[in-house]
């Protein structure tokens, strides 16, 4: 067996974790196909018989591939999310798109896909590589063209822009995570009875014209109407995922991890839901503070 089938048997022994960082770096599975695609290409054509570590490597080759993707697209200007899909009610596909089959084979947090998109692209890299794959800085540092130093402050300022501070009331966050938690899951269950239990009588909901048909309302109250409409978008809220908006539990509706609308959900002290804001205006989503919230 010559070397060139020697790496490719080695690159098909690490195609998945290779996909899995591409995935994690950019967020879509067909850019990810390209990256490690561009990878395998590069690896093949170079000389490799003193690499002593060769997944380490090909990591390596496939981080700055996508780098270069990733800036790349930050160049670039992106389609306006006033042009996305409004939030319609029509049936789910009968079969998930590549990227929603990675987040749920692998179970890449949605979350973490839509904080990520907040990062610079080599701040997302050393993120990235060494909290998620725990890559060394030495390593992360030859991808980036930096020293190790300077990849571990770029980990560390990523870590602190996506992960929230304590809160002041710890039980109360958490308490409201799990309201926030159940609202989306009977949403994405057209559960009716659960919604009207965590719904107040009188609850408001608010939504950018952005994101709604002709006709819909931009303001709904009660929580009967609320709930039955909520019915109607069970598609949308299964792309959902949980995040601290502005310091405050809301979710987040992510198709593929890319950012489509927030909701701000306002909890009382009845512990029961009062308002949803649902957000769709380019300007008030580039503003928001998104955040993991601490588990």
């Amino acid at each position: 067996m010559g070397n060139t089938d020697i790496l490719a048997q080695r690159f098909e022994d690490n195609r998945r974790h290779l996909h899995s960082v591409a995935f994690h770096l950019l967020g879509s599975a067909a850019d990810a196909d390209d990256a490690v695609q561009s990878a395998w290409l590069k690896a093949s054509s170079a000389d490799f018989t003193a690499v002593d570590n060769l997944p380490g490597w090909l990591t390596t080759i496939t981080a700055r591939t996508a780098i270069d993707q990733l800036r790349a697209r930050a160049r670039r200007i992106e389609p306006s999310l006033s042009e996305a899909p409004a939030l319609d009610s029509s049936p789910a596909s009968a079969a998930p798109a590549a990227d929603e089959q990675v987040l749920r084979s692998e179970a890449v947090s949605r979350a973490l896909l839509v904080v990520l998109d907040r990062l610079s692209p080599a701040q997302r890299v050393a993120f990235v590589l060494h909290d998620v794959f725990d890559v060394p800085f030495e390593q992360i540092g030859a991808v980036l063209d930096r020293s190790p130093d300077a990849a571990k402050k770029l980990a560390s300022r990523a870590r602190a822009r996506l992960q929230a501070a304590p809160a002041e009331q710890p039980r109360r966050r958490a308490e409201h995570l799990e309201i926030v938690s159940a609202f989306l899951a009977a949403s994405r269950g057209g559960d009716i009875p659960t919604l009207l239990e965590l719904l107040a009588p009188d609850v408001v909901r608010r939504v950018d014209p952005v994101l709604i048909p002709a006709g819909v309302p931009t303001e709904m109250r009660g929580a009967g109407d609320v709930a039955t409409e909520t019915r109607h978008f069970t598609r949308r809220a299964r792309a959902g995922a949980v995040l601290l908006i502005d310091g405050a539990p809301g979710i987040a509706i992510a198709p593929a991890g890319r950012l489509l609308a927030l909701l701000r959900i306002g909890i009382g002290d009845d512990e029961r839901i009062h308002t949803i804001d649902i957000a769709g205006d380019p300007e008030r989503l580039r503003t928001a503070t998104l955040q993991l919230p601490q588990t």
